[in-house]
This record gives structure tokens, sequence and C-alpha cells, in this order.
């Protein structure tokens, strides 16, 4: 790893030493029918792997883990396990729920530091599969795939595999090293991983659908879209999934040390952009969001964290336009007061500007983070169906319109279909696998 963490954001949740670690697996009580198994979208054997933590089988532990969840290390720290496993514990009606995401980071730190192979692939099959984009979805696919002995080449158009979990999640929350590590137990399995190529424009498209027995589109989402307010120009003004990227890459934009910052939007992006900036010295943090609390996409967890990181929140407040200097340096974000009208198609309250109740807060920075643009060009080039840059797939199979061609991740997340988790995306990867596998075994039995 070449990068190296800025000050400020090394991991900020010690992992459980090994005593803890005992009593925490003691605490479980191994339930049948386990309600905590059921809550994890990617169906470990919660009870099984704590157990042999409890029995000092750390080796095993891990192995229970990764089968079932190809980026199991890094959902051990990002998951929403309050919502999750942890949410679904018997123990809450008793005193406190088991602690899953710490037992499986133990277990799973203990895997990487051990090295070698976790889980093995399968023999070799003589089928290959193309894989676009390397984040959780693309990876959990090509894991998968290669277990059932298929040969997988990763597209992915960065430098860097790991998607997500590589660029977009800050360090303080996820280190560098977890899904380098997950990255390299996929490539150690003989998944071949092109880094720096661009399907698309590196290399057509149409050639994958050619060439390979199946594709897996999992290229994620783009940078975040432009507000379409004035003063989107000026300096000052960042797209907070570059900005993480940069700090993520250890090259955090200058300026930030005693400034004032105001971040538009509050899901989970937006709240990591606040948190950064108040780590990178940010004199005061804002979260300028158009609706209320009720309605934040933020995972409980990452507001309580943002608070406690002295982050502030304007609700019912919307930006009206960006003011700066003569410099053209950010001065001020004007901004609107809003009320909550009818539920929109979404279910979602509608905000509507209130007349008249314009007003301007001093800002020296303003952070987007108001979701992101679609790969709407390599889609199109695909030639697959979607809507407004949402994939099109069947629930079930991730089939896309296309029948060679499967989609998982980010690019099917949208238009109130699916979750916007990397543990949900790792689930749908591997069911896009298990379902290449079927269809690619039944046309062989057809063609037998």
């Amino acid at each position: 790893m070449n990068e190296q963490p800025l000050m400020g954001f090394a991991e900020i949740h010690p992992g459980l030493k090994p005593k803890e670690a005992l009593e925490e697996s003691n605490r479980c009580l191994y339930c049948y029918d386990a309600p905590c198994v059921k809550a994890c979208p990617t169906g470990i054997d919660i009870p099984g792997f704590i157990r042999r933590i409890a029995t000092g089988n750390l080796a095993g532990a891990a192995r229970v883990i990764m089968e079932a969840n190809p980026v199991g290390a890094t959902c051990a720290r990002v998951c929403p396990t309050e919502e999750l496993c942890e949410g679904a514990c018997v123990l809450n009606k008793a005193s406190r729920p088991i602690a899953i995401g710490l037992l499986q980071r133990y277990a799973t730190d203990a895997a990487a530091k051990r090295g070698g192979l976790v889980v093995k692939p399968g023999p070799a099959n003589g089928r290959r599969v193309a894989v676009i984009g390397s984040g959780p979805a693309g990876l959990s696919a090509a894991r998968e795939l290669a277990r059932l002995g298929y040969a997988v080449t990763v597209f992915e158009a960065k430098e860097k595999a790991g998607g997500l979990s590589a660029y977009g999640i800050v360090s303080f929350r996820l280190p560098q090293e977890v899904p380098e590590w997950e990255v390299g137990q996929i490539r150690d399995m003989g998944v071949e991983i092109r880094t720096g190529v661009r399907v698309g424009t590196d290399i057509p498209a149409d050639r994958l659908v050619r060439d390979y027995d199946a594709v897996v589109l999992a290229a994620g989402m783009g940078k975040v879209p432009m507000l379409g307010i004035e003063g989107e120009e000026l300096e000052g003004v960042h797209d907070a999934i570059e900005l993480i990227e940069a700090i993520k890459t250890g090259s955090a934009p200058a300026g930030f040390k005693g400034a004032r910052v105001a971040v538009i939007g509050a899901g989970n992006t937006a709240i990591d952009a606040a948190t950064c900036s108040t780590r990178l010295g940010a004199a005061n943090v804002k979260i300028v969001y158009r609706r209320t609390e009720n309605e934040m996409t933020a995972y409980a967890f990452e507001y309580r964290f943002a608070k406690e990181e002295g982050v502030e929140f304007r609700w019912l407040t919307a930006p009206k336009r960006i003011i700066g200097d003569a410099s053209g340096r950010v001065t001020h974000l004007e901004c609107v007061r809003m009320r909550l009208a009818e539920a929109g198609k979404d279910g979602r309250p509608v905000p509507v500007p209130i007349e008249g109740s314009e007003f301007r807060m001093q800002v020296d920075i303003v952070i987007k983070a108001i979701g992101q643009t679609r790969h709407l060009p390599l889609i199109e080039a695909l030639g697959i169906a979607h809507e407004r840059g949402v994939v099109t797939v069947d629930p079930e199979t991730f089939r896309t319109s296309h029948p060679k061609i499967y989609a998982a991740g980010d690019i099917v997340f949208g238009q109130g279909q699916g979750e916007a988790t990397v543990v949900s995306a790792a689930e749908q990867g591997k069911r896009a696998a298990y379902a290449i596998h079927r269809a690619l075994q039944q046309a062989a039995a057809e063609s037998a």
C-alpha cells in the first residue's frame, strides 16, 4: 500500500482484544433458526462463526464468514449492524445484543494477519465470465464464479481495485488495507483484475459480450451531479465523492483548516464529507438538507457520529446560489427555507420553498453530496434496458434485458429498487454468479 492515512484519519474504533472476543463470543446463545442470520443479507452463519471464536478456531470462523460474504472484512466495519444482525439479536430484549460486527472483524483481521487463502477456487470448467467494476458487487460475483470454476476477468476503470471500499468510504471507518486484502484474496484465486481499463473507451463493450460466456455489470455510480444553481464553478466548491477519494488516497485538498463548510445533502456520503471536514480542521461544518431529520437517508449511527464530531444540521433548508468574491472564491451560500408538502411518487414528502425566506450563510467551502450520476454511456453501449440510468434486472436472477448480461450493486439501485449497502451489493453479486452458472449449465444440457 503506497498511500499513508492523513493525520486524524486513523481507524476510530479499536478491535477486540483476545480476552474481550472470548467473553463476547461466550455470551452468544447460538440460537436455532437464528434471527441474526435471517437479518444478514448474505446469510452468514453467525452463531457458527461465533462458536468457532469461542473455541479458539479463528481460521474456521473466518472461513464461515468469507464463504458467505466475499467482502466480509469490509462489512464487519461498515455494515449497519444495529439495523441488521445485531438489531435482530434476541438479547436485545434482555441486555445488549452480541457485538457481531466486532467479532466478525476480529476473525477476519486474524485471517488477514495469518495470510493464505481463506476460500479456494473450484476446478476449471472451461467457461469465461467478464465482470465490469471491482466494487463489492463485482468482487463478490467474481469470487463466487471462481469458486464455481469459471475463468473470470474483472475490468476496473480506476488504477486500484475495490470500488466503493477502496475509494468511497473514509479511512477512519475502513482502513485501506482491508479492501486490499479482500481484493488480494480474490486475485489469488486466479481471478484476473485489469485495472485502468474503461469498458466502452479502452475496450469495446460489445467485445466483452461477444468474447465471454456471460458479463456481470457492476460499475456502481459516478460523480455527484450538478446542483443546477449559480456559483458552482467557484473555487471552494467540491464534489463529495472526489473529496473522499482524495482523502482516501492521502491527497486531501487545501483550505479546510479553520474554514466554514456547508455540505449539501444528508445521505451517508454527506455525513462522510462532513466528518472528513472536521478532521481536516474546519472550524464549523453544517449539513444543509431540504427535508427533515425523519427523511434523511444516512444511517442512524452515521448521524450520531456526525453530531459527536460537532457537525451542525440545518433542516428544511435548500441552497439557492453560491456567492463568491472578486477573486472567484466562495464567501456565502444563499439558501431558502422549505416546508414539506404531500408525499410524491417515492413516498417521501415533497419540499416546497417558502416565499421570501431567503437568507445567506457565511461559508468558505461548499461540498455537494446530493447523490451520484449514472453510467449512461456504458449502459447504452451494452444495449440493455434501464430507467433513467437504473439498470432493469430480474429481481431473482439479476439478469438484464440482454440474455448474456447480468447486473448488480449500485448500478441497479434506485427508483425504489434495491438497497445501497455494501452487504446488499455483495449478496447481489453472489446471486448473479449463481444465476449465470444455472443458465450456462442449462444451456449446455439442452445442447448436449
